[in-house]
């Protein structure tokens, strides 16, 4: 276990006491539950307009393809920022950036909660993502930066917390709203929380850390907007095309796999010329996003696996609501409640599992965390027509528990992995790499349900057959891509304990 004193014993043992358990100062810790709870409110937002769109169509008089918007438009904004989060942190203050990024996001809600029509409100939403793209890589880099080695393992376990407990918690609370309340007070309730959370912050948040002055450079930016927003964009089309017959729908389905390829095309040479420029930059230490964090095998190893792992996670609680509403009838309210005990289950057992990484390691982890994950994967492909609702909602909190195991390891070992000024780089690498496996794992699923559904309609089943087959598809995917992680699992290490403010080689 990791000491606080770094100076060698002497011989003379009898004389030496115990080593203490670094312990988080009142100050640091302060600092880290506020940016937990600022984070958790911003991720609760993020995953509530699902629910809300078919409310949105009918009472603003848009079509379902507009309001798909106010969700690409807000995953968008998130790749296209949280890639330079990692010169932003180095460069600015942590109390700075703290304020900038609650301050937008307060004030998209605001906006959203007051909109008049659809172009505000997607305007609102890309304020939001402006500021929620800022606060989990904040939020890494300062756990890393202030918490001792020995102990990282149980405060990421309260980062799991935030990860796993917002996006289900979100679904649930639009339905309950959506019941009862028109589509704007989805915002209205998010709206004094996040001011609270803003003048709390900004009255409690000291800087940590140190500031680099390196000049931003543009060509950077524009070429990491350029790629990963291309990426993201691209992958939102998939299974975006038209539904139904006739020429219209055809010339739908066209254009949309014409912007597809386009988008990922643009996505890839823009990355490939950002990642030319990076290796250019970071020899002077003047990169937007220092790539050196990957000279790290476990690093590299660590962020595969969450790449993974993400795809199953967003694609499962995209792809579950749909088939229980659609295929099963399940009204809104039930959905959300559905995957409320799994969330809960992965948000409390975090910050145990988080003890068990600081004593014993990943291994013991992340294999059960592997096995449970791609298992309950392939059960999910058993799901059909009569499925009770209480299987689905098992087999859902059974997924989460795997993934729980997993999250917390990864996170920790994989910024473990590295000298202490590449954290805010590392941290934004993770942040990019959960948003684009994401958007990966929600648009490859649902362009094999759609298309697996569409195939199944066109032999002469029903919509609800024809359902339930897309998902089953959908899910096959899902199991096969999740067999890597069963190897990963037994890989990925524990980094030697780093001693605080080691420096960097």
């Amino acid at each position: 276990m990791a000491s606080t004193d770094t100076t060698p014993p002497s011989t003379g043992s009898a004389a030496l006491p115990v080593a203490p358990v670094p312990t988080l100062g009142r100050e640091e810790s302060r600092v880290i539950w506020l940016l937990l709870g600022a984070a958790f409110v911003a991720i609760l937002n993020e995953t509530t307009m699902g629910v809300a769109i078919p409310h949105l169509i009918t009472d603003l008089g848009i079509t379902a393809l507009s309001a798909q918007w106010l969700t690409t438009a807000f995953m968008l904004t998130m790749a296209v920022i949280i890639p330079i989060t990692g010169f932003l942190l180095r460069r600015f203050s942590t109390r700075t950036m703290f304020v900038a990024a609650m301050s937008l996001f307060t004030l998209g809600t605001l906006i959203a909660f007051l909109a008049p029509g659809f172009p505000v409100l997607l305007v609102a939403r890309v304020v939001q993502a402006s500021g929620t793209a800022v606060m989990m890589p904040l939020l890494m880099t300062t756990l890393m930066t202030v918490v001792p080695p020995a102990i990282r393992g149980r405060m990421m376990g309260r980062v799991s917390i935030v990860i796993s407990l917002a996006p289900a918690i979100g679904p649930t609370l639009a339905g309950a709203l959506l019941n009862n309340f028109e589509w704007r007070w989805i915002f209205g309730v998010v709206l004094p929380i996040a001011v609270v959370a803003l003048v709390v912050g900004a009255r409690w948040i000291h800087n940590l850390g140190e500031q680099t002055h390196a000049p931003i450079d543009v060509l950077s930016v524009i070429l990491s907007a350029l790629g990963f927003g291309g990426l993201v964009f691209g992958l939102s089309q998939l299974g975006a095309g038209g539904h139904g017959g006739g020429a219209d729908a055809a010339a739908a389905a066209a254009a949309s796999t014409t912007t597809l390829f386009v988008s990922i095309g643009v996505g890839i040479v823009a990355l490939g010329l950002f990642g030319w420029r990076q290796i250019v930059l970071q020899r002077t230490d003047d990169a937007l996003l220092d790539l050196r964090v990957f000279r790290s095998g476990n690093f590299s190893l660590s962020i595969a696996q969450m790449v993974i792992m993400s795809m199953a996670f967003f694609g499962a609680i995209t792809v579950v609501p749909l088939y229980v509403q659609d295929v099963l009838g399940v009204d809104p309210l039930t959905t959300g409640l559905i995957v409320l005990p799994g969330a809960l289950a992965m948000g409390l057992a975090g910050p145990f599992i988080g003890r068990v990484y600081d004593r014993w390691g990943t291994r013991i982890l992340l294999v059960p965390g592997a096995i449970i994950t791609s298992g309950m994967l392939w059960v999910y492909t058993t799901f059909g027509t009569q499925t009770p609702v209480w299987v689905i909602a098992i087999a859902q909190t059974v997924l989460s528990i795997g993934l729980a195991l997993s999250f917390t390891p990864l996170f920790t070992a994989s910024l473990g992995s590295l000298q202490p000024r590449f954290y805010s780089y590392g941290s934004a690498v993770v942040g990019t790499a959960q948003q684009v496996a994401g958007a990966a794992g929600i648009a490859l699923m649902f362009g094999v349900m759609a298309a697996a559904g569409a195939a199944a309609a066109e032999s002469g089943a029903d919509a609800v057959t024809a359902g339930a087959a897309g998902t089953q598809a959908a899910f096959l995917v899902a199991a096969i891509l999740s067999l890597p992680l069963l190897v990963g699992a037994f890989l990925i290490r524990k980094p030697a304990d780093q001693p605080m403010g080691a420096p960097a080689h």
